[in-house]
């Protein structure tokens, strides 16, 4: 073929280099992996094996698995199979460890079994990143996302999915029955394997009611009231589509703003993220150790408790108030009406009406404040303002904590693009890297493991674009 570039014949001898180090370029990211590995002290980390027994047979170093991994994560590979293949035919990862070709099932029982370790380990690079001042702005921002885990929709129950199947198997039966019955009145229009294979189908079907009757007795006993077969930690959760779900986990992050580097994650079965807050804004500070923390998040984590929270760590919240009331759509004066007033304890309607202190109730832990005016009956501002004989306006006892956020938000309105730029980016990455079926790993342990190589190697990466390779190998090895 004219004109065009050729290759070199299959049957043509060639001379390879004479050493495997030349395939790999001085920049390649891979140089990276093996420089931090080396570096880290794996058996103050955690690591089984970093000391080797004096009898029995050797063992692969920790060094080496660990290589193995981190490389397969940062390459999309996260397949204990997979991995075994790679060692056979890829020249980087030859490379990387020495051209040794464990088996599948030892490299997945490394994962399984150093979990802890490896979770030290992100928690090492992102001391890493602190250490070379990435996080020296001092500001995150946190946010949650659901993950799929190894667990179809049709093997997790709860009291409602299991009434409604019981309620489409009793259906199924219902028309087997029917078409029994005119079995046996019109014997002649069904053949006698079609009258078995119905009976057979309704004894099965009775058998599922039987056992969902079972599970249902299992939900009575179980916190939540939801069980998961296939993964038990699992849970069903809803997402920001309208009316969809998914069983899985529940992933927080802590993204810093300025390089959007991971500063903390954690992996949970709990489907909402108002109570993670103050637990997040707690591991960045672990990390970072500096007071002043701004930590930005979405209404989704809005809890008065856990505000007080952060503020008592020292931290500084931003999270905007989610409206609940529906007075303003229905034109009606809602709380942003009433002005606290906080020499005299009491609240100024908007008809210029005093609103003094009138008792206090406790509602879930939290002590609240009643008030409400005199004049409400005889007000003509009324039907704008409440249905009842007073309007109560209800005041936490540390509600000053939120009314100071508030004006900090008000002094930033562009906080939530910042957020949202930050923090959704990563998620989009993850998900990405994982495909259709996000964690491999079953058990809330051993999903936190794999999250955590997740996000070394999405760590790593961006120090690799920010930095480059040959910088960040030179700060590792100081």
């Amino acid at each position: 073929m004219k004109r065009f570039i050729e290759g070199v014949e299959r049957t043509q001898g060639t001379m390879f280099p004479a050493q495997l180090d030349e395939y790999v370029a001085e920049d390649n990211p891979v140089r990276v992996v093996d420089a931090f590995i080396d570096t880290l002290d794996l058996k103050s980390l955690g690591f089984d094996g970093a000391v080797p027994a004096e009898t029995g047979r050797p063992s692969y170093h920790p060094a080496v698995m660990l290589k193995i991994y981190l490389y397969g994560y940062l390459n999309r590979i996260q397949s204990s199979r997979r991995l075994e293949r790679e060692t056979q035919r890829n020249v980087e990862l030859m490379w990387l460890i020495n051209r040794l070709t464990p088996d599948f099932k030892t490299i997945a029982d490394f994962r399984k079994d150093n979990g802890t370790a490896i979770r030290n380990v992100c928690r090492q690079f992102v001391l890493l990143c602190h250490k070379l001042n990435m996080f020296e702005g001092g500001e995150v921002a946190i946010d949650g996302s659901k993950f799929k885990a190894v667990n179809n929709r049709d093997k997790n129950y709860t009291q409602r999915k299991i009434k409604a199947r019981i309620e489409q198997v009793e259906e199924s039966i219902a028309r087997y029955m029917e078409e029994l019955d005119r079995a046996d009145r019109q014997p002649e229009l069904t053949t006698k394997m079609r009258v078995q294979h119905i009976k057979d189908k309704i004894a099965s079907f009775k058998r599922q009611i039987d056992d969902f009757n079972a599970l249902e007795k299992q939900l009575q006993q179980v916190p939540d009231q939801q069980i998961s077969e296939s993964d038990p930690d699992a849970r069903s959760m809803a997402t920001s589509g309208r009316g969809t779900g998914m069983v899985g986990y529940n992933v927080q992050t802590a993204v810093d703003t300025k390089h959007h580097l991971i500063v903390a994650h954690e992996v949970t079965n709990v489907g909402h993220d108002r109570s993670q807050l103050a637990n997040m804004t707690e591991h960045v500070q672990q990390v970072i150790e500096k007071k002043g923390l701004v930590a930005i998040a979405d209404r989704g984590y809005f809890s008065g408790v856990e505000i007080r929270a952060c503020e008592l760590q020292g931290a500084v919240p931003l999270v905007p108030k989610p409206i609940t009331s529906n007075n303003r759509a229905l034109g009606k004066f809602d709380k942003r009406d009433f002005i606290y007033m906080a020499q005299s304890d009491e609240y100024l309607c908007p008809a210029g009406q005093r609103a003094p202190w009138r008792c206090q109730t406790e509602e879930r832990g939290e002590l609240l404040h009643k008030y409400w005016p005199s004049a409400c009956p005889t007000c003509t501002l009324k039907p704008k303002c409440t249905t009842g004989d007073y309007r109560r306006i209800t005041r936490w006892e540390h509600e000053e904590i939120l009314e100071r956020m508030q004006r900090r938000l008000d002094e930033r309105p562009g906080l939530a693009i910042t957020r949202r730029c930050t923090v959704e980016h990563p998620f989009g990455t993850l998900k990405a890297w994982m495909g259709a079926t996000h964690f491999l790993m079953k058990r809330l342990p051993n999903v936190a493991t794999e999250m955590s190589l997740h996000v070394l190697a999405y760590n790593l990466k961006r120090m690799i674009n920010i930095l480059g390779p040959n910088t960040l190998m030179a700060a590792m090895r100081r």
